[in-house]
């Protein structure tokens, strides 16, 4: 309890960010009722305030992990565009097979982007879940990513008002101090268009949530609202550079959080 509270004292001291760019890795549901192909839209996007989307290029790895074996997706992938508020770039449409109960681990390694106005790369492996006749069997296992976050709640059904506590690793190690970035899918993107549905919820004043790790890499959020939400913990991975230039490494992961009816 003493390094949470620490953490939380922490994390009030950091300079405020006007906002936090997200690696998407969206599918419309993340509780499949019937077998089939369930779409999946990757876009490099701030999904709080609908602003500006960075170019996506064609990812390094795209796959999923269902009890324990891992399925490659690339072939399914295909170019598109995402447009926001603010700017159009190119995006990627994919889909996961979800045939048998359990759990499927969606993971995405993109390539490094470089972000001009910092003058570094930045590489965002991302994680999203999604469950078939709510039979746990994934959700909860590492995936030996050079940075993840583990959940330590159930990522699919989480309670709106709830807590959701979670782990950053590198390397198989958990980082103490990470800077954990937090987002809330404010619109979310049309999956039969380019662009995203209406916001359900305006940005905060004071720029991005933010959360620090405790000396063994946990963390905890209080979840507010329902719909889906984003935790990116910057900056940790071991590789640090790339073609010359600084390298940010982040770990990315989503949930979704539901109203108790």
């Amino acid at each position: 309890m003493k390094h949470l509270l620490l953490a939380t004292a922490a994390a009030l001291l950091l300079p405020k960010v006007a906002g936090a760019h997200f690696l998407l890795s969206y599918t419309k549901d993340t509780i499949i009722e019937r077998p089939g192909d369930v779409p999946v839209k990757l876009a490099f996007w701030h999904p709080m305030s609908d602003g500006t989307v960075m170019e996506l290029a064609e990812p390094l790895e795209f796959y999923v992990v269902h009890r324990g074996e891992k399925t490659d997706l690339k072939s399914s992938l295909t170019p598109t565009v995402f447009r926001s508020s603010e700017n159009s770039a190119g995006a990627y449409m994919g889909s996961v097979p979800v045939k048998r109960s359990g759990d499927y681990v969606l993971v995405t390694v993109p390539q490094p982007y470089y972000e001009e106005s910092e003058d570094k790369f930045i590489q965002q492996i991302t994680k999203a879940y999604l469950n078939r006749s709510g039979l746990p069997t994934d959700w909860d296992q590492p995936q030996n990513l050079r940075t993840e976050i583990l959940p330590l709640t159930k990522p699919y059904n989480i309670i709106a008002g709830s807590t959701f506590r979670g782990r950053v690793m590198a390397a198989g190690d958990p980082v103490a101090g990470a800077e954990i970035e937090v987002e809330f899918m404010a619109a979310e993107p049309d999956l039969a268009g380019e662009g995203a549905l209406a916001p359900t919820a305006k940005p905060l004043p004071g720029g991005a949530i933010v959360v620090i790790s405790d000396d063994e890499g946990y963390f905890d959020f209080g979840v507010p609202k329902a719909g889906y939400w984003g935790f990116a913990a910057l900056d940790i991975g071991p590789d640090k550079e790339f073609e010359g230039k600084p390298l940010s490494q982040d770990a990315v992961i989503w949930v979704r959080a539901w109203d108790l009816n």
